[in-house]
Parts: C-alpha cells; sequence; structure tokens
C-alpha cells in the first residue's frame, strides 16, 4: 500500500472548499447530525459501562476516640 500525500491533501482541500461553500442551515443541520451521532455513541459506552459486574468497596474505617 502506498501513501500518495499530495491526493490526500487535495482530497482534504477539495474538502474544505465544499464545506465552506455550503450555507450556514446546512452547516447547522451537518451538526445537529454530529451531535445525534455523539449521542448515540456516548449512550452505548455508558450502557456497555453498566452492563458490566461491578464489586463494592469495603467501607472506609474511621477511628473512635
Amino acid at each position: 500500500m502506498s501513501i500518495d500525500l499530495q491526493k490526500i491533501l487535495e482530497s482534504k482541500r477539495a474538502l474544505r472548499r465544499d464545506l465552506a461553500a455550503r450555507s450556514l442551515a446546512e452547516k447547522l443541520r451537518m451538526l445537529d447530525v454530529l451531535r445525534e451521532r455523539e449521542t448515540a455513541i456516548r449512550g452505548r459506552a455508558i450502557h456497555s459501562i453498566s452492563s458490566t459486574v461491578r464489586e463494592e468497596s469495603a467501607p472506609y474505617r474511621t477511628k473512635s476516640k
């Protein structure tokens, strides 16, 4: 597999030009979609953490006077 750095850089420039040419409303819609994806990903991450087995820690001991 060879990496064509020039092709990658031109692709990035083209994407930036495309994004810059979009209307503000379209950019905001794209942002909403990204936020929904983030929420879905975080929801799955929280669910996977809550479904793991947890061990209760021993209570802290305090010195009695």
